[in-house]
């Protein structure tokens, strides 16, 4: 059985990652339904035009944003803009619930793109450091099984919650359920690395 334990470092990461991806789950099969439905002036373009602005704008930021991490000592700062980063994009959710223009969802989606981009370096400079030597390939499996599994059944679940009662609720649970997410990262706050003050430390390695 100790083959196959996994420390609390790996495991905290990859249930922070599943809960917060599975809430955003329940928004991706009814996202584009909602701005053709939803969103005065929403169309197939809108959706495809949204959709490049996340996936370019998070081009853009998180190359710089990871680099900013390499250069500062220590863990605390991943861990804050891990927690941050995940904390944007779950707000995004709550944001939908008053849009009603292709500019809003365009302005949501920029801001999802940073959250996204804070996050991710950060979460994958944590894992990498702490995933256990010999297990790397079971881990990462764990990972991508739990997110997968989570997404596929808030997916299914997203639509129904729709039909029944409508866009504004399912924003309402995904931006709760990724707020928690958001928040588990802070169980390993003691077992990450102390180092420099990250904005110190940045500056020293300019």
């Amino acid at each position: 059985m100790t083959k196959f334990k996994i420390n609390k470092i790996i495991k905290t990461l990859i249930g922070a990652d599943m809960v917060f991806l599975s809430a955003l789950g329940i928004i991706t099969p009814i996202f584009a339904i909602f701005i053709t439905d939803k969103i005065k002036g929403g169309n197939i373009e809108v959706v495809g035009f949204a959709a490049a602005i996340y996936w370019i704008g998070r081009s853009i930021f998180e190359i710089p944003i990871a680099k900013f991490l390499d250069r500062t000592k220590g863990e605390k700062d991943d861990l804050y803009f891990l927690v941050f980063g995940y904390a944007i994009c779950a707000f995004v959710n709550f944001g939908y619930i008053f849009s009603s223009l292709p500019w809003h969802i365009y302005l949501l989606e920029l801001v999802y793109a940073v959250g996204a981009a804070i996050s991710w370096p950060a979460w994958s400079a944590l894992f990498t450091r702490h995933i256990d030597k010999g297990k790397e390939g079971f881990e990462w499996s764990v990972e991508h099984v739990s997110f997968s599994a989570g997404i596929g059944i808030t997916g299914a679940l997203g639509g129904i919650i729709v039909s029944v009662f409508g866009f504004n609720v399912a924003f309402i649970l995904a931006g709760i359920f990724a707020l928690i997410g958001s928040l588990l990262p802070l169980i390993i706050y003691r077992d990450v690395k102390k180092g420099d003050n990250w904005f110190l430390g940045f500056l020293k390695n300019k």
